[in-house]
C-alpha cells in the first residue's frame, strides 16, 4: 500500500514549470550544467570521522566533521609547491586523491604515484610506471602494479625501479588484466594483499580463442587488428592465478585444477595474507565452489561450500571478513532467490542467513569498528528505491539509516559512527548529508543541488507499475509527457527499451532515471516511455531467470504489456510510434520490429545482438547455454529468421570497432535482408567501439531524432 500511494503522490507532484521559458536543444544532451551539482571527491579522511572534498574550482581541499564546520584544509598552491620541491610538475588544480590514513593521501600523474603527508607537509614519490602502461593498481604501502604489452610489472617505494613480474606476455598469453571478459563482477586483473607484500594476478591463456578482425579505417590503407573473441559454444580462455612475492621476487600459481575452461572470480585475500579465497564457477555456470588456497604453496586448502542452481549461479562479490574477529565472514548470495547476507565461519559452516525477504541486498558498505554491525544498501523499502541500512550481526535487527525517499549512495566511516549519504528522487535533484550512522539523523547538509532545469520547459515525468501478461508481476514504467501537454491532442511516441540482465532503468531518482536525450525528445513533442521487463535486474533471481534459454521471448511479452497500456491512452498517436534501444536494447528493438510486426512504424537499433551464437561465451552461455545444448532457443532468438516480417522502417547503427557486440551481428542481418529483398537503413560509426561517446554522441542523437521525424509523419 505504501508503494502504490507513493507512486500516486509523485505523479501528482511532478508538475510542469509553467514559468519556464527556455527549451532544450539537442546540444543540451551533453551539457553538464544541466545535471545536478555534487561535491567533488567527497570522502572520509582516512580512518577518521572527518570528511573532505574539493571545492568548485578545484583549488582548495575542504574538511568538515562531527564537531567542525567546513573549512579549508589544503590549498593547491601549497600542494603544488611541495610537489615542485619533490621534483614533480606544478599543479593548477587538485588531482584525484585517495586517503591512506588520516594524515596521508596519494595521487597520480601520467607515470608516478605520489603521497602528501600533512605532518611534514611534504610530497614524496611512491611508485613509477611506463607511461604507455595501463591497469595501474596501488597497494596500501605504495607498491604499484601495471601492465604493458601483455606483461605485468611492479615498482616499490624502496627503490622506485620497475621490475618485471612476467616476461612472456604477448597476444596469446596476457597477465594482470581482467579475465573472463569482466563478467562475474570482475573489474581488474591484479589483487594486492592487505600489506602489499604479495600480488595475486590473472594469467590468461587465450591461444585457443578465435581471432576476430576489426579494421582500422583511419590508416591508409585500412589496417586489420585482431582481437580475441570467444563466441558461444567455442573454446574459451584458460585462466590461472599467480601469486608474486615482492620480497623474494618469486611467483607460484594456485592449483585450481581442471578443467581449464572454468571461471575464477571474486578474488579475496585473508587478513593475515596466508590464504586466497576464489569463487570457482564451472563453464556451465550452474555450480560455484568457494575455495581457499594457500598463498605460499598454491595448494587447495579447503572447499568451504558449494552453491548450485539448475539454471545458473553468478557470484559477483568476494568474501567480507568481519573486523576484530577474523573468525567469521559475510557472503552475498541469491541462494533463496533474493540476494542476501549470510554469515560463515572460517571452516565454511553457515552460521546464519542474516537478512531475509523479497528484496535485494545490492551491496555491502562496511562494518562498525568492533564488527558488531554490517552496513548495506538494499531495496527493502521499494523495488525502485535504494536505501541504506545497518544490521546487528548477533540479533539480525535491521535499522533504516537513510530515511529520505529515493535512491541513496552512501559511504560509511571506518569507525562506523558516521555516514555520507547522497540521494535524489523524482522531485529532488541531489542532497548530500553528513549523518549519524547509528540512526541516520543528519548532522548537517553538505550539498543541496538547485534544480538545473528550473529555467527550462520540460515534460512531466512519472513512474508507475503495470501488470505483466501473466497478471501476477508488477512491471515498472517511466512516462515523460511532451511539454505544454494537452490531453486532447495526440502525440507520437519514442519507446526506449533495454530489457537485459542486471540493468534496471526505472529508479526513484531525479528524472526517474531518464537521461537528457529523453527529456529533449519530450520537448520535441514525443511521449517517451520505458518499461523494465522480466529478465532485467534488481527484482530477484526468479524475475531475472524467467528468460533463461529463451532470450527475447518473455521480454517481448512484457514489453507488449507496456505497448498495450500506451495505446489505451487517449493522447497517444498509435500510428506514429517509434522504438529506440542500444546493445541488448538494440536486440529488443529489432525483436519488436520483427516478432511483433506492425507495432512500431519506425525503429533505431544500436549495436544489436542479432544471433546469440555471435556473442561472447561468458554472458551468452549463462542465459542461453551453448548452441549445442539449446538449439531451439538459439533458433527462436535469432533475428535472422524473421527478416521478412519487417513492417515499417528500421535503421541499424553499429560502431565498426565494437569489441562487445561485434559488427558481424549487423553484417549478417544486412546480408539476410539482401538475400530476402528486405529494405532497411544502416549507419556505421567507423571509429567507435560499442558506445558512441564524445562529441559524436550528439551526432548519434541527431541521427535518431531525424529518423523519427522522417518516418513518423
Amino acid at each position: 500500500m505504501f508503494q502504490k500511494l507513493h507512486f500516486i503522490s509523485i505523479f501528482m507532484l511532478c508538475a510542469l514549470n509553467v514559468q519556464a521559458q527556455k527549451q532544450l536543444v539537442i546540444e543540451d544532451v551533453a551539457n553538464r550544467a544541466l545535471y545536478p551539482t555534487t561535491l567533488m571527491q567527497l570522502s572520509f579522511r582516512g580512518e577518521s570521522d572527518n570528511y573532505t572534498y574539493v571545492n568548485k574550482d578545484r583549488k582548495i581541499l575542504m574538511q568538515g566533521g562531527p564537531k567542525k564546520m567546513d573549512e579549508a584544509l589544503l590549498k593547491i598552491e601549497n600542494l603544488s609547491a611541495a610537489m615542485k620541491a619533490a621534483g614533480g610538475a606544478e599543479m593548477a588544480t587538485f588531482p584525484g586523491i585517495t586517503w591512506k590514513s588520516e594524515n596521508i593521501f596519494t595521487f597520480a600523474d601520467e607515470q608516478n604515484l605520489w603521497q602528501y603527508d600533512f605532518v611534514n607537509q611534504k610530497v614524496s614519490k611512491l611508485g613509477v610506471w611506463n607511461n604507455l602502461g595501463g591497469n595501474q593498481d596501488f597497494a596500501e604501502n605504495g607498491n604499484v602494479a601495471y601492465t604493458l604489452e601483455g606483461d605485468l610489472y611492479i615498482s616499490t617505494p624502496k627503490d622506485l625501479k620497475i621490475k618485471p613480474v612476467t616476461t612472456d606476455g604477448e597476444y596469446q598469453i596476457v597477465y594482470g588484466e581482467a579475465a573472463h571478459r569482466s563478467e562475474f563482477g570482475i573489474t581488474k586483473g591484479t589483487f594486492w594483499s592487505p600489506t602489499g607484500a604479495k600480488l595475486a594476478f590473472y594469467r590468461i591463456d587465450q591461444s585457443g580463442v578465435t581471432d576476430y578482425p576489426l579494421a582500422n579505417y583511419q590508416e591508409k590503407p585500412a589496417a586489420n587488428k585482431n582481437i580475441k573473441y570467444p563466441m558461444a559454444g567455442a573454446a574459451s580462455q584458460s585462466v590461472t592465478l599467480g601469486v608474486y612475492d615482492v620480497k623474494t621476487e618469486k611467483t607460484i600459481y594456485l592449483k585450481t585444477g581442471e578443467p581449464k575452461e572454468q571461471y575464477l572470480t571474486n578474488i579475496t585475500w585473508s587478513p593475515d595474507e596466508k590464504f586466497i579465497y576464489v569463487a570457482v564457477v564451472n563453464r556451465d555456470q550452474n555450480e560455484m565452489k568457494l575455495n581457499r588456497y594457500s598463498a605460499s604453496s598454491g595448494e587447495l586448502d579447503k572447499t568451504l561450500f558449494v552453491e548450485k542452481n539448475e539454471k545458473y549461479t553468478e557470484p559477483e562479490h568476494g568474501v567480507y571478513f568481519i573486523p576484530e574477529k577474523n573468525t567469521r565472514f559475510a557472503w552475498l548470495s541469491e541462494a533463496d532467490n533474493w540476494q542476501h547476507i549470510y554469515i560463515y565461519d572460517l571452516d565454511g559452516k553457515q552460521i546464519k542467513q542474516l537478512t531475509k525477504g523479497e528484496w535485494m541486498v545490492e551491496d555491502m558498505l562496511g562494518f562498525d569498528k568492533k564488527g558488531d554491525y554490517i552496513y548495506f544498501s538494499a531495496t527493502k523499502d521499494g523495488a525502485i528505491s535504494l536505501h541504506t541500512y545497518r544490521v546487528k550481526i548477533e540479533s539480525g535487527e535491521i535499522t533504516l539509516i537513510s530515511p529520505n525517499e529515493g535512491y541513496h549512495a552512501t559511504q560509511v566511516s571506518k569507525s562506523g559512527n558516521y555516514l555520507i549519504d547522497s540521494y535524489s528522487n523524482l522531485t529532488t535533484p541531489n542532497i548530500t548529508l553528513f549523518a549519524d550512522a547509528t540512526n541516520g539523523k543528519a548532522v548537517r547538509t553538505l550539498n543541496t543541488s538547485p534544480d538545473p532545469l528550473k529555467d527550462y520547459q520540460i515534460g512531466q515525468v512519472s513512474f508507475f507499475p503495470i501488470k505483466s501478461t501473466d497478471k501476477t508481476t508488477d512491471l515498472y514504467c517511466r512516462l515523460i509527457k511532451p511539454i505544454n501537454f494537452d490531453p486532447n491532442k495526440k502525440y507520437p511516441v519514442m519507446y526506449y527499451v533495454y530489457g537485459g540482465p542486471h540493468v534496471q532503468l526505472i529508479h526513484n531518482t531525479w528524472l526517474a532515471g531518464a537521461d537528457m536525450f529523453m527529456m529533449y525528445m519530450a520537448s520535441q513533442g514525443y511521449v517517451v516511455f520505458t518499461l523494465d521487463n522480466r529478465g532485467s535486474g534488481g527484482r530477484g533471481l526468479a524475475f531475472e531467470q524467467a528468460t533463461h534459454r529463451q532470450l527475447g521471448t518473455v521480454e517481448l511479452e512484457d514489453q507488449v504489456s507496456g505497448i498495450e497500456w500506451l495505446k489505451k491512452q487517449s493522447y497517444v498517436d498509435t500510428e506514429k510510434m517509434g522504438c529506440f534501444g542500444w546493445s541488448f536494447g538494440g536486440f529488443m528493438t529489432t525483436s519488436l520490429m520483427l516478432r511483433k510486426p506492425g507495432t512500431f512504424q519506425a525503429a533505431v537499433a544500436g549495436g544489436p545482438v542479432i544471433d546469440w551464437k555471435f556473442y561472447e561465451i561468458m554472458y551468452t552461455e549463462r542465459y542461453m547455454d551453448t548452441p549445442e545444448q539449446n538449439p531451439d532457443g538459439y533458433k527462436t532468438a535469432s533475428l535472422l529468421n524473421y527478416v521478412t516480417n519487417l513492417k515499417g522502417r528500421l535503421m541499424m547503427i553499429h560502431g565498426l570497432q565494437d569489441d562487445v557486440v561485434v559488427p558481424q551481428n549487423t553484417a549478417a542481418f544486412v546480408n539476410e535482408c539482401i538475400a530476402k529483398g528486405v529494405l532497411i537503413d544502416y549507419f556505421p560509426y567507423p571509429n567507435h567501439p560499442h558506445n558512441v561517446r564524445g562529441r559524436d554522441r550528439i551526432h548519434l542523437y541527431k541521427k535518431v531524432e531525424d529518423y523519427f521525424k522522417q518516418n513518423l509523419k
